[in-house]
C-alpha cells in the first residue's frame, strides 16, 4: 500500500480523501489542514463520508512529510497563491513524495514553463528523489487526453475545439467567482483571470501540448474575449443576489493558430444564471458540462457530464480532476523521479475499482 497525503479539505481535497479511500493500492496516512477548527478531526468528517476513517487532520507539515509519506495530492488552491502553493509542492517533492496537483496552471505544459517555476521543481526532484505531476479538468483531461483520444477516431481533422459550459452558481468559491471571474461586478471591473495573456496563461499549455500530440507547428496563441450584462437581477441558491447590470456571463477562447487559422480552441461559456446570454452555447440540461468537437470528417462531439456531492457539476468537475491524479500516483511510483504532463502519465482503466464500494 502507498502511504499517500491529502493537503487540503476544500472542494478538490474532499474528492482527494475519498479517491485515495477508495483506491486497492493507496493507503491515506494523513490530512493537512489549514483552518485550526479543522485539527483534529477524522478525515471522514471532513470529506463528507458517513463513517470515520482513523485519520485526524493536521497542520502540523513538517511532521507529516518527515514521516516520509511517498505519495502527496496536493488540494489546497493555487489561485490566489501561486508562490506558496509552489513552495509546499518543492517542499514535498524534495522530502522525496510523488505529487500530483491541480494547482499550478504554468506547470500544466512542463517543458514550457517558466524557469522560475520549473528550475525549483527539478531541482527538489534531484535533491530528494520525488515527482510532480499537474492535470485537472479544464485545465486537465478536458482538454488534452479526451480530445487527443476522440481526434484519433477522425479520418481527418480540421479543428478540435473543447469546451467548458458552466452555470457558476455551483461553483462553491464564490471569491473566485466575483472577484477572479467578476461575476456580479460592474462591466467596467478587470477580472484578474480575464485580463489579457492571463487565459493563455492558464490554458495556452493545453494548446501545446495538444500540438505536440498531433505533430503540428503553432504559429500564434491567440485570446478572444466577450462579457454580458445581466438583464435582471437574479438570486441564487449558494451565492446570494446578483444585480441587473453587472456581469453575468463571460465567453472567452484560446486559439492555436496553425498555419494561420485557428485550429486547436478551448473556449469557456460562463454564466452565473441560465438568463444571461442564452443565445451562446449552452449545457444539455443548463447546469455544466464538458464537451469536446472534432470539425472534420466525420464530425465528432462528445460532451461529459460529471456530478458529486448531491449532484453538484462544479463537485463532479472536482471528482474527476482528482480521479485523474489520484489514478496517477501508483504509476508514478514506479516509474523514476521527474517532472512529468499528461502525454507522459497514462490515463488508465480503473482496474481493481469496478464493483468496489469505499472502505
Amino acid at each position: 500500500m502507498i502511504s499517500t497525503v491529502v493537503w487540503g479539505t476544500g472542494n478538490v481535497g474532499r474528492a482527494a480523501v475519498r479517491a485515495v479511500d477508495a483506491h486497492p493500492d493507496l493507503r491515506l496516512s494523513a490530512v493537512v489542514v489549514h483552518d485550526p477548527a479543522k485539527v483534529g478531526r477524522d478525515a471522514g468528517e471532513l470529506c463528507g463520508l458517513d463513517r470515520e476513517l482513523g485519520v485526524a487532520a493536521t497542520d502540523d507539515v513538517a511532521a507529516v512529510l518527515a514521516a516520509g509519506p511517498r505519495a502527496v495530492v496536493y488540494a489546497a488552491s493555487g489561485d490566489i497563491r501561486p508562490d506558496d502553493a509552489l513552495a509546499d509542492i518543492v517542499r514535498a517533492v524534495r522530502a522525496g513524495a510523488v505529487v500530483v496537483t491541480p494547482s499550478l496552471y504554468a506547470l500544466y505544459d512542463q517543458r514550457n514553463a517558466p524557469p522560475e517555476l520549473r528550475e525549483p521543481v527539478l531541482a527538489a526532484v534531484a535533491e530528494g528523489g520525488g515527482s510532480l505531476f499537474v492535470s485537472g479538468v479544464d485545465p486537465g483531461w478536458g482538454n488534452d487526453v479526451l480530445p487527443l483520444l476522440i481526434s484519433g477516431l477522425a479520418t481527418t481533422v480540421d479543428v478540435i475545439r473543447c469546451q467548458e459550459i458552466f452555470d457558476y452558481s455551483t461553483y462553491d468559491q464564490p471569491d473566485s467567482v466575483r472577484y477572479l471571474v467578476g461575476m456580479g461586478q460592474p462591466m467596467d471591473y478587470e477580472p484578474l483571470m480575464l485580463a489579457p495573456t492571463v487565459p493563455t496563461m492558464v490554458w495556452g499549455g493545453q494548446i501545446r501540448l495538444m500540438a505536440r500530440a498531433l505533430g503540428v507547428e503553432l504559429d500564434d496563441i491567440r485570446e478572444t474575449l466577450d462579457r454580458r450584462p445581466l438583464d435582471t437581477t437574479v438570486t441564487t441558491r449558494t451565492m446570494g443576489e446578483f444585480e441587473a447590470g453587472t456581469q453575468g456571463a463571460v465567453r472567452f477562447e484560446v486559439r492555436g493558430i496553425v498555419a494561420g487559422e485557428p485550429r486547436i480552441v478551448i473556449e469557456h461559456v460562463t454564466r452565473i444564471h441560465p438568463s444571461c446570454a442564452p443565445d451562446w452555447p449552452t449545457p444539455p440540461d443548463g447546469a455544466g458540462a464538458h464537451r469536446v468537437v472534432i470539425e472534420g470528417r466525420p464530425r465528432i462531439e462528445v460532451t461529459v457530464e460529471a456530478t458529486d456531492e448531491g449532484a453538484n457539476r462544479s463537485a463532479g468537475g472536482n471528482a474527476t480532476a482528482v480521479g485523474r491524479l489520484v489514478g496517477a500516483v501508483d504509476w508514478l511510483v514506479q516509474a523514476k523521479p521527474g517532472l512529468y504532463d499528461a502525454l507522459d502519465v497514462p490515463l488508465r482503466p480503473a482496474v481493481g475499482k469496478l464493483g468496489r464500494s469505499q472502505r
